[in-house]
């Protein structure tokens, strides 16, 4: 294995869902970037860690997800990137009987990466390039710089000595400019697990080249809105009110929705098990008609299957998508017969009010660039909720007659951040 050269490029798509990695080993020299193995073959990892208090071990990736759904003791942790900018990133939190700061537990998925791209590579390149969204917070400058500063500082734990930063949506752009033959202005699409981002950008095989690539952005904005935003729509819609969500109690009130909405949430699901959120959700049961919803609430609390449960709605969201056919959200191992249907049409129905949303920012950013619809020679897709078949009817809708294009869903972004500029 040839040794690591001091202008080696190594780039971390650090996603609210997946995370990535890519590795260029001259960064002065033009030519593709290598996609590495993040966990095991597979070029993509969910961005999970899982503390396994069985036997006092840290798993990630798929390994965390799986232990946790086995039924193993422990503490899993997902959507870490939707922490950024948040005031929890310097809280602490037990974690195998000790307190750990959220800052650490993010620097140890940097870590792990680190770690899997050193084995490959036989040494850790010195410099990282790690993707960002357009807004970590919307709305909010002061805590986006933050978000920034805490990724900064969970890649430099990591052992990176120079950490660089690039826009998630023009990583996408560079990795898609590598394979056309002729100039196109595009609209790149990246909808990821927390955020929806867009950039206008002028391509080309003769522009690649160029040094200085700002005048090819002609815009880019986005929207705090990605898959685990619809996941946690569809959650309250179909599987919240088989615990409650909506019930009219005894004083013809509805229950009181707090506890469904945090479970609706990846991550916030891991706080409703400590004991006083533990007490809260037992007092509710007053306000239940059918004491029989209560139940399944706290059996699922006292089981710890938060995250069963959302892993389920995740499931049946891809599933009708991809099938484009009606589904059933799997809850068997929470009670029998206990599995309602989602049909193309209700999941559109589900989420439609985000979908605008992020269509509508879509156009914006077409508008902020000066352009007219027509003028888009192509939309590319990258980002894993960018598959989902409602959101490219949306886009559709919109720009009506424009091609999309499919991009390396969960690898396109990690694949140019090694290329051109970075912040």
């Amino acid at each position: 294995m040839s040794p690591v050269s001091s202008s080696a490029l190594l780039g971390i798509d650090f996603g609210t869902s997946n995370s990535a990695m890519a590795f260029k080993p001259d960064a002065a020299v033009a030519g593709p970037s290598q996609l590495l193995q993040a966990e095991g073959a597979s070029l993509a990892m969910p961005t999970a860690v899982f503390f396994n208090t069985e036997e006092h071990r840290t798993h990630f990736g798929r390994d965390a997800v799986a232990r946790y759904l086995e039924g193993t003791e422990g503490r899993l942790m997902r959507s870490l990137k939707s922490l950024l900018g948040s005031a929890l990133m310097q809280e602490k939190t037990v974690v195998q009987g000790q307190l750990m700061a959220y800052q650490d537990i993010v620097a140890l998925f940097v870590q792990q990466l680190a770690a899997t791209a050193t084995r490959q590579l036989g040494a850790l390149p010195a410099t990282v390039v790690m993707g960002r969204p357009v807004h970590f917070v919307d709305g909010n400058a002061a805590r986006d710089t933050q978000a920034q500063n805490a990724l900064e500082q969970a890649a430099r734990a990591a052992g990176f000595a120079d950490v660089r930063f690039q826009l998630e949506p023009i990583a996408a752009a560079l990795d898609y400019e590598q394979r056309i033959t002729r100039e196109a202005v595009v609209l790149v699409v990246d909808i990821g697990g927390g955020t929806s981002d867009f950039t206008v950008v002028r391509l080309g095989p003769q522009r690649m080249h160029r040094a200085d690539r700002a005048d090819d952005i002609l815009a880019t904005t986005g929207v705090h809105i990605g898959g685990t935003d619809f996941d946690r729509r569809l959650s309250l819609q179909v599987a919240m009110p088989l615990l409650g969500l909506g019930h009219v109690g005894p004083s013809g009130r509805e229950v009181p929705s707090g506890v469904f909405h945090d479970l609706s949430t990846w991550h916030l699901i891991q706080w409703l098990y400590t004991a006083p959120r533990l007490r809260d959700a037992q007092a509710l049961r007053s306000n239940y008609r059918d004491t029989a919803l209560h139940d399944r609430l706290m059996r699922l609390l006292h089981e710890h299957w938060g995250h069963r449960l959302a892993n389920a709605v995740e499931e049946a969201k891809i599933a009708v998508s991809s099938q484009h056919s009606a589904q059933r959200l799997d809850v068997e191992w929470l009670e029998a017969a206990l599995s309602p249907e989602v049909t193309p049409a209700s999941l559109q129905q589900c989420l439609q009010a985000l979908l605008v949303q992020v269509a509508d920012c879509a156009l914006h950013c077409v508008q902020l660039a000066g352009l007219q619809q027509a003028q888009i020679d192509a939309i590319y897709l990258t980002g894993g909720s960018s598959a989902l078949q409602p959101l490219r009817a949306a886009l559709a809708q919109v720009f009506s007659g424009i091609p999309q294009v499919e991009g390396d869903l969960f690898g396109g972004v990690a694949a140019g951040l090694v290329h051109g500029q970075t912040l």
